[in-house]
């Protein structure tokens, strides 16, 4: 007798990284209601982010001290009991639409692959932007198949195996403060810094951002992959908000400069 093939629900455990996520993170889990079980793994909040979570019957959640993403992933991945055939990893600010959900269930677990690139839907302000900087990435793998390494500021899946690419996009919509946005890119500023002072996976980018020239560009080619006057205002705050994170880079290596020249 020939058996039903297992469901995403059962063959995909989605994983969700948090903290102090309240505005995004309903929108995350009501997007996950098809998955048998959610880890969330939180990093201390100290908002409603845990109150939340814990209503979604399909989730389990976990806390550990943050350190690095890589060691967050880590943890979530590994040491959190996750016996499924893949994992699907996520931000808090990130949803799965009914169609990335169709193709997941239609395409990518009928092959045999070991792992799976998405890219983003990403919206600012309520408006979906043409393009961004934001690069598809591997976001489904099978966890034997898994490693993940943090050169920089976050970390780097790479998966041991055939990958499939997705047409359809994860949305990715942050609403969080923008106050909270800037501290943020403050830290993210921070550990690129340190990945150039140690020359790791240094591309064109590094070397125009050591003129101090990235800034301009980095606004330039925001507004215009956001789709400029055709997305208005989201256009606008998304070429700020590229910006902001390259002056900050900037600003610290100048001041490594100065202080070696010293």
């Amino acid at each position: 007798m020939a058996h039903e093939p297992l469901s995403a629900g059962e063959r995909v455990t989605p994983v969700v990284l948090t903290f102090n996520e309240q505005p995004n993170i309903a929108r995350c889990l009501d997007s996950l209601r098809w998955a048998q079980r959610v880890v969330v793994l939180d990093s201390g909040s100290t908002d409603e982010t845990e109150s939340i979570a814990r209503a979604y019957p399909n989730v389990s959640w976990y806390t550990r001290a943050f350190d690095r993403h890589g060691a967050q992933w880590e943890f979530a991945i590994r040491s959190t009991g996750i016996t499924t055939q893949y994992v699907l990893a996520l931000d808090a600010d990130y949803s799965v639409s009914t169609p990335f959900l169709e193709e997941l269930e239609q395409r990518f677990l009928p092959g045999q692959f070991a792992g799976g690139i998405a890219g983003f839907d990403y919206r600012l302000l309520g408006r979906s932007l043409l393009g961004s900087i934001y690069p598809a990435k591997p976001v489904l793998f099978a966890p034997a198949q898994l490693t993940i390494a943090q050169p920089g500021h976050t970390q780097e899946m790479h998966v041991d195996g055939a990958m499939y690419r997705f047409t359809n996009r994860l949305i990715l919509e942050d609403r969080k403060s923008p106050d909270r946005f800037v501290r943020s890119q403050i830290e993210y500023a921070r550990l690129e810094r340190d990945r150039l002072r140690r020359g790791t996976n240094l591309r064109w980018q590094d070397h125009v951002r050591r003129l101090g020239l990235m800034p301009l560009i980095a606004g330039f080619a925001g507004y215009v992959r956001a789709g400029g006057p055709l997305r208005g205002k989201a256009a606008l705050r998304y070429a700020c908000e590229r910006t902001l994170f390259e002056c900050l880079l900037v600003m610290n290596i100048f001041n490594d400069t100065s202080a070696h020249d010293e």
